[in-house]
């Protein structure tokens, strides 16, 4: 449990350029009511990368924790005192949490949240997966899918040289990722993959989705959670394969980062339901 004096009011914050669309918001304020913590605020703020330092610098003692989105993730790593393992190794930080002597230490909770999502719909250990983009949340997939076991990568991209130089990290980075291969956005030339992870964003779903074999008996997850279902995952499900929406992955790095912050379990059940409200999505 995190103290504070009497009638202090906690704070956290979810920080990124754009920031509107964030739901971080909701799920962090439905925690606090689940978990009947009172006297805590969680709001939003628009910050580019160049103006984070000063906001983070201007923070009084009441700020608990940040959560960090684009563009932010790489330049939050200058600021914190500690870098934790799987941040410095992800190359990204999404999380902020403040240190008694008032100093800030950096962790990547996506990670986590990507392993939490998947690993409840794997029948086993995967082997194979199967990433489409290869951008910086790729790249904390990748970790993801190593934690959970996969030796085998391959990375599909518009761009392939950096489709290439993410596989080439992956390879490096003593993760357990064996071998591998690259190939651009093109129709899947194998459904043996395990596990198939789409970083690509809304705006490319619909010419992805076109790429998705006629059945597959791998799991899909999307990280996209607004708009569900995105094409990609509409196809995927018509393929057979099982899909995890983006929202899990979501909710699930805010229940970490919500115990990084309060010192608290996170009430992970009534996170999900408010962002399935924010969203207007099913259950």
């Amino acid at each position: 449990m995190v103290l504070r004096q009497p009638g202090q009011v906690l704070r956290a914050a979810v920080l990124g350029s754009p920031v509107a669309h964030s739901l971080s918001p909701a799920l962090h304020r439905a925690g606090y009511a689940a978990a009947g913590l009172t006297g805590w605020e969680y709001t939003r703020h628009e910050v580019d990368a160049a103006g984070l330092a000063g906001f983070v610098t201007a923070l009084d003692e009441s700020w608990r924790g940040l959560s960090l989105t684009m563009p932010l993730k790489e330049a939050a790593l200058a600021l914190a005192a500690d870098v934790s393992p799987v941040a410095r190794r992800a190359g990204a930080a999404n999380t902020l949490v403040r240190r008694a002597d008032r100093g800030w230490d950096a962790t990547n909770t996506d990670v986590e949240g990507a392993v939490a999502a998947l690993r409840p719909h794997l029948p086993g250990r995967p082997e194979r997966a199967l990433v489409l983009g290869a951008g910086a949340t790729a790249r904390s997939c990748v970790l993801a899918l190593a934690e959970l076991g996969v030796t085998t990568l391959t990375v599909r991209a518009r761009d392939t040289a950096k489709a290439a130089d993410l596989l080439a990290w992956a390879l490096d980075a003593g993760v357990g990722i064996r071998s591998g291969s690259v190939a651009a956005i093109d129709p899947w030339v194998t459904t043996r993959d395990d596990v198939v992870v789409s970083t690509v964003p809304p705006g490319g779903s619909s010419a992805v989705a076109a790429t998705v074999p006629s059945t597959h008996a791998g799991v899909l997850l999307d990280v996209v959670y607004a708009d569900w279902p995105t094409p990609v995952a509409r196809a995927a499900a018509a393929a057979g394969m099982t899909v995890v929406p983006g929202l899990d992955l979501l909710v699930h790095q805010a229940a970490a980062q919500f115990t990084l912050f309060t010192g608290e379990p996170a009430p992970v059940e009534a996170m999900l339901a408010a962002g399935r409200a924010a969203l207007g999505v099913a259950g």
